[in-house]
């Protein structure tokens, strides 16, 4: 799904672009962060989109650094670059109070948003979210893979999700530890509500309990799809998100 609109650049510090569309609407809006890999002119990103601006709430996608109509290198890029970017876009492009609906590595980078910013987030939402995914990313990593990464500094894994293989670089395996989550108590205290699927196979559903029980805020929910996959991306699954996204945005 591609959308016809040209996106405004939000020019970075280092000369390169990131691509976002932003609707003006009520408070608090919405922004979404999509996956590693994955851009916002995906199913999800979209189909957000169309709902909030039924209910004329303020709505926020981008692509990071080397995803989607952003300029850069997707091998140049890391957790922590990209939580900039994400920053950035919530920083420039947004005004007052926002709910963070992160997908995947979304989920990951939505989460430190939170913590960086939390005057700024009104609430999160996690589909399928993924923090502290470059661990388990080298763990189960077969050894050819270990191998490339040691002596090329990258590694080509296939993708189930695309013809595209998934670049695993040395440079966002070492930066993954600046940003783990799941190693202590996570310090945000805004509704939260995580949707996970438990036929997921890049995700294990465990980790949305994991994600509950490190948080300190005390408005979790955690909704399993006992046939959902990674993606979520089915009509159940998208109405799931919308009405998750708007009742964090009534509490308000």
């Amino acid at each position: 799904m591609t959308s016809t609109d040209t996106p405004s650049m939000l020019p970075r510090p280092d000369g390169q672009s990131l691509a976002y569309h932003h609707t003006a609407g009520f408070s608090p809006g919405v922004i979404f962060c999509s996956g590693f890999m994955s851009d916002m002119e995906g199913t999800k990103a979209t189909a957000l989109e169309k709902a909030m601006k039924a209910l004329h709430r303020s709505y926020t996608r981008f692509d990071y650094l080397g995803h989607g109509q952003s300029t850069g290198n997707f091998t140049d890029g890391t957790i922590s670059r990209w939580t900039d970017d994400a920053l950035a876009i919530l920083d420039d492009c947004t005004a007052g109070p926002q709910i963070i609906v992160g997908s995947s590595m979304g989920g990951w980078i939505g989460l430190r948003m939170a913590l960086l910013r939390p005057e700024r987030i009104a609430g999160f939402v996690g589909i399928a979210a993924a923090p502290d995914f470059t661990a388990r990313m080298w763990e189960d990593m077969p050894p050819d893979g270990k191998e490339a990464i040691k002596s090329k500094g990258f590694w080509e894994q296939p993708s189930e999700y695309s013809d595209e293989p998934y670049i695993i670089t040395k440079k966002l395996l070492d930066d993954g530890p600046r940003n783990f989550l799941l190693d202590g108590p996570i310090d945000v205290t805004c509704p939260v509500h995580l949707l996970q699927g438990m036929k997921d196979d890049s995700v294990p559903w465990q980790t949305a309990l994991k994600i509950q029980e490190a948080l300190v805020s005390e408005d979790v929910t955690v909704s399993l799809i006992k046939n959902g996959d990674h993606r979520l991306s089915e009509p159940d699954d998208i109405t799931r998100l919308i009405l998750a996204t708007e009742r964090i945005g009534n509490m308000r």
